[in-house]
């Protein structure tokens, strides 16, 4: 059978999402798994997470990259913490400062304010993103020493909150620590920026941990040493989670064999009773397609190539 499934990453410190990806494909390969271009088992992550935040890195292999897209689209929550009177070009603790501040806020301010960051925003993405500019990523007009104008950008927050405060003299807080659940598009950098800023003060991430994406959350996740593990000779399937693992926030449309087989060969199935919607098909413990369902129809939107590997 061909390997489909997801590695979620408990991702360390100073690890890029690429290099995890690498460490996935190194450990498969030393395990004897075919990881040639041609014919090899496909791998790729579902959601950059810079090297200065650890957590929740989801891993796709096989058929699973279909899905990588959902996971770049899903909702995201993460722990962070903010220092407050200094602000960096970067907005964490890799870039120079730019900006200070004696004004250190008291925990209950800054709870106060947390409302005007819930809901609906407006927001402005960092210098130092990915984000391209006439083509060119932001970060690299900054590093060249550019001043950009980053595009305001509309997000989400469904949800934050003060976990803890570090106080200096008085009530004045140094740090503050935070946990948001964000829709995709949101810097969390910006967010920290932002409510430093309404707080009369400044601020830049001093941690960042990514504790939930879309479905899957750190119960599940493993870490580096025990990926590493794989390539020693441990079981693959101590780690990897099903694709169908990935599709848990969406309701299942179960097939007849005679349906799937018509899913396959892309025809649309009509007379359909469930509700419009997204779908993901299954021909008994086998996911055979997304599907949108709309008047009754329900139509193929990616389908999953692993009725090859079992009989029919």
């Amino acid at each position: 059978m061909g390997v489909h499934g997801w590695i979620i990453l408990d991702k360390p410190l100073e690890l890029g999402s690429t290099q995890a990806v690498s460490a996935v494909k190194r450990n498969l390969r030393e395990a004897g798994y075919n990881m040639k271009l041609k014919g090899g088992i496909k791998v790729g992550h579902g959601g950059t997470l810079d090297p200065l935040a650890s957590g929740i890195l989801p891993i796709a292999l096989g058929e699973a990259t279909k899905l990588t897209g959902r996971m770049l689209d899903a909702s995201k929550v993460y722990s962070f913490t903010v220092a407050f009177g200094t602000q960096t070009d970067t907005l964490d603790l890799e870039g120079a400062v730019v900006a200070s501040s004696d004004m250190h806020p008291a925990a209950a301010a800054i709870a106060a304010v947390l409302p005007q960051f819930t809901g609906p925003i407006a927001q402005v993405p960092p210098a130092y993103s990915a984000i391209r500019i006439d083509g060119t990523r932001a970060y690299d007009r900054a590093r060249a020493g550019e001043v950009v104008e980053m595009p305001t950008r509309d997000i989400t927050v469904h949800d934050i909150a003060l976990v803890d405060a570090v106080a200096g003299e008085g009530d004045a807080c140094t740090h503050a620590t935070f946990r948001a659940h964000v829709s995709k598009g949101t810097y969390i950098r910006s967010l920290a920026r932002d409510i430093a800023l309404t707080l009369g003060t400044v601020g830049h991430v001093t941690m960042l941990r990514r504790e939930q994406a879309g479905p899957f959350g750190m119960d599940q996740a493993i870490s580096l040493d025990l990926l590493n593990e794989i390539g020693k000779g441990a079981p693959l399937e101590n780690i990897l989670l099903p694709l169908e693992a990935g599709l848990v926030d969406i309701p299942a449309l179960t097939l007849s064999p005679e349906q799937a087989r018509a899913v396959r060969q892309g025809r649309v199935l009509t007379g359909q009773s469930h509700a419009d919607g997204l779908y993901w098909a299954r021909c008994g413990d086998m996911p055979v397609a997304l599907m949108q369902i709309d008047g009754g129809s329900a139509t193929v939107e990616r389908g999953f190539n692993l009725y090859q590997d079992v009989a029919e």
